[in-house]
């Protein structure tokens, strides 16, 4: 028996599926391309969750706001290359809320952290106190570890397939 690994991208994917012998209504199997292929820019939809936690997937295309979560984050670009630019947070901007990520109201008032440029299979860590911002030239795509919050959108009846 042989297996072979296939990595898709925004211009070449094959909708997943998956296998089971239970009820479908259990799980939750999305593929993460064609959830970015439907969402708008910078747009962070849920594709998994397991409590309070979630995997988001964000299409990056041109610059996003700028983001704060009140815990560390993670994103891993799948496809493409998208550059985060990071500030520290003055204590007036920081996170008030329990979880997940929210918009920076206008531009961050800290210093400047610097920035990482990654392209697909990097990881990057967004950290807790500080704020982000995405950009992308062309359309990218990444799946950012966090918990459910403010921007998190749930889209569970459009990408979850029920046969």
């Amino acid at each position: 028996m042989s297996f072979v690994t296939k990595v898709g991208s925004l211009k070449s994917y094959e909708k997943g599926s998956i296998e089971l012998n239970d009820d479908l209504r259990h799980y939750a199997f999305s593929n993460i391309f064609e959830v970015a292929n439907n969402s708008q820019p910078y747009e962070r939809v849920m594709v998994a969750s397991n409590l309070e936690y979630a995997a988001e997937v964000v299409r990056a295309e041109g610059t996003s706001a700028w983001y704060t979560a009140p815990h560390d984050e993670f994103a891993i670009v799948m496809d493409g290359e998208i550059e985060f630019t990071f500030f520290q947070l003055a204590d007036t901007q920081k996170a008030t809320h329990a979880c997940g990520a929210m918009k920076v109201a206008g531009e961050p008032q800290g210093k400047r952290m610097g920035r990482v440029r990654a392209r697909r299979g990097h990881e990057v860590l967004l950290p807790k106190g500080a704020a982000y911002q995405l950009s992308a030239a062309n359309a990218s795509v990444c799946l950012i570890q966090t918990c459910a919050g403010p921007e998190s959108v749930e889209r569970w009846s459009k990408i979850c397939v029920l046969d």
